[in-house]
């Protein structure tokens, strides 16, 4: 009898989402049980650490793995996973390139643990209690005394990439169904490309899947750039000819233009295409070119632009951590597009 491939999967700095996208092969989760052995997946099963530690170096085939890297434990847990795995894949936005998480990259890590336990509006903390490395669970009742002891957090978000060497990419937030399929019948049949690859997805951009390209001009020229929460898209006709910041020119399709269907503008889940040098760069300079706007009109651009109060945001959604920017900007007032559009 032929061994099944053996496969892991483990998730970082991660919402949730991603491991949602694994319980969305509806029926088609049956065929992957049958076809592969799932030797660790601490979100579902009752996997431990030591239980990848036994295993023999290379014996993994596919390690699949989600999130960015936030914590030390991320960073052990994912050069355990390299040494033991064959393959392995950053699965989805955050650990492709560092995802939304990777914004808070804008923010040296004292901001972010400040604003996450004390300044955001949903959280009551009047007593100021902030995370410690080591504390006493003491529970007479229970019979429980015991000294738990945190991981550390990394000074900044990094995609998987920039701790581990990574095979392949797939991409989303969370990736469709249907893109998780397509990559692992790739990986099942072994016909796989060149290493480094986008797998699942598509080689065109989100445009050309898109219905409502067939409504979009030739050459698109707009007074102002409009936001979802500020204005209402007009059905069946082009985002960007309305005005609205969609990404998908730039971004990598397979999605099947779902946000686009739904009148919401392409958010940029799906990465750059190939070829691209640096995502936010390519958006910022593509939504510059179609304001419609001589450079005498100074004024007139930089109100434009100012109605969009987080371009940062905008164009670096998913890529800030994997960018030319990186951890390096420091930015604490996002109006300065100068600094993005001199990538």
């Amino acid at each position: 009898m032929t061994e099944k491939p053996k496969v892991a999967w483990y998730w970082c700095a991660s919402c949730g989402g991603c491991e949602e996208s694994f319980v969305d092969l509806a029926e088609r989760l049956l065929k992957v049980f049958e076809a592969v052995d799932i030797v660790f997946c601490p979100v579902a099963m009752d996997f431990k650490r030591e239980d990848v530690e036994k295993l023999p170096d290379g014996s993994i085939t596919v390690a699949l793995i989600n999130g960015g890297i936030r914590l030390k434990e991320h960073e052990e847990m994912v050069k355990l996973l390299r040494k033991k795995s064959k393959i392995v894949i950053a699965y989805g936005a955050c650990s492709a390139w560092g995802g939304i998480p990777g914004l808070a990259n804008l923010y040296n890590l004292d901001e972010v643990i400040e604003r996450k336990y004390l300044e955001v509006p949903t959280v009551e903390n009047p007593k100021e209690v902030m995370p410690t490395k080591k504390t006493i669970v003491n529970i007479p009742e229970a019979g429980i005394k015991a000294e738990i002891e945190l991981t550390e957090p990394l000074p900044v978000l990094l995609p998987l990439d920039k701790v581990i060497d990574v095979d392949y990419y797939i991409p989303g937030c969370p990736p469709t169904p249907d893109v998780f399929w397509n990559a692992l019948q790739a990986l099942l049949s072994g016909n796989l490309p060149p290493k480094g690859s986008v797998i699942g997805a598509s080689q065109k951009s989100v445009c050309d899947e898109c219905p409502l390209n067939e409504t979009k001009p030739e050459k698109i020229l707009v007074k102002e750039f409009k936001r979802p929460d500020k204005a209402m898209a007009k059905p069946n006709e082009c985002l960007l000819a309305q005005g609205f910041l969609c990404m998908g020119p730039v971004t990598r399709g397979g999605c099947k233009s779902l946000c686009p269907q739904a009148n919401m503008p392409c958010t940029g889940c799906f990465g750059m295409l190939d070829g691209i040098v640096d995502f936010g760069g390519k958006a910022i300079s593509y939504f510059g070119s179609i304001l419609d706007y001589s450079p005498l009109e100074e004024r007139e651009i930089k109100d434009a632009y100012e109605k969009v109060p987080d371009w940062v945001g905008v164009v670096y959604r998913y890529s800030l951590a994997a960018s030319k920017l990186g951890h390096k900007a420091r930015l604490k007032k996002v109006e300065r597009i100068k600094e993005v559009t001199e990538i």
